[in-house]
């Protein structure tokens, strides 16, 4: 029985270790990770075919929410807050929700929630459509690249520019989340 409260005791510190080496996670106008869209739910939504629109985030809800790296996220039901509390890691975009090609290039810049893709069993966000195609060229050797970059730009403060304000995103989402 000790051995378990130990094991027990054990996961949760280093599991909260962990958190602490996250870097800073963007939150945009609406106040939520991932603009209030939910981090779960990108993974039961069908993945199209590289060069293709994915279908659009599912709105979380301001009723239905948890703190994960210093940040508010929404869900669109209570069992998925309890699937991304079970393992917040899994279901959290890389690099702290920032575009993964704008970690490419070597800066935080906001990410469109609408614009992703899951490769590995990891979520991606990207900022515009035409940014989109640039990490699309080459998937694998942008999160390669990524990664290198991260290194340096993790400790860096968040972006706190807004990807709404980028026209180039005008018609990439439908709604504004979360739901009230």
């Amino acid at each position: 029985m000790m051995f378990k409260q130990f094991l027990i005791g054990s996961a949760v510190v280093f599991g909260l270790s962990g958190a602490a080496f996250a870097g800073e996670q963007y939150v945009d106008e609406t106040g939520y990770a991932i603009s209030g869209y939910d981090a779960v739910a990108y993974f039961n939504l069908p993945q199209k075919d590289v060069g293709m629109m994915q279908p659009h985030a599912v709105p979380g809800r301001a009723d239905i929410t948890a703190e994960y790296n210093g940040a508010t996220w929404a869900f669109a039901s209570e069992e998925n807050r309890e699937m991304f509390l079970a393992d917040p890691a899994k279901y959290a975009p890389a690099f702290d929700g920032h575009c993964a090609y704008g970690i490419v290039k070597g800066g935080k810049v906001p990410a469109n929630p609408n614009l992703w893709r899951i490769v590995d069993g990891k979520l991606y966000l990207n900022i515009t459509p035409a940014v989109v195609g640039f990490w699309s060229e080459d998937i694998s050797g942008n999160i390669t690249a990524a990664k290198g970059n991260w290194t340096d730009l993790e400790s860096k403060s968040a972006s706190d520019k807004s990807w709404m304000a980028i026209s180039d995103n005008d018609g990439t989402y439908d709604m504004a989340a979360p739901v009230k």
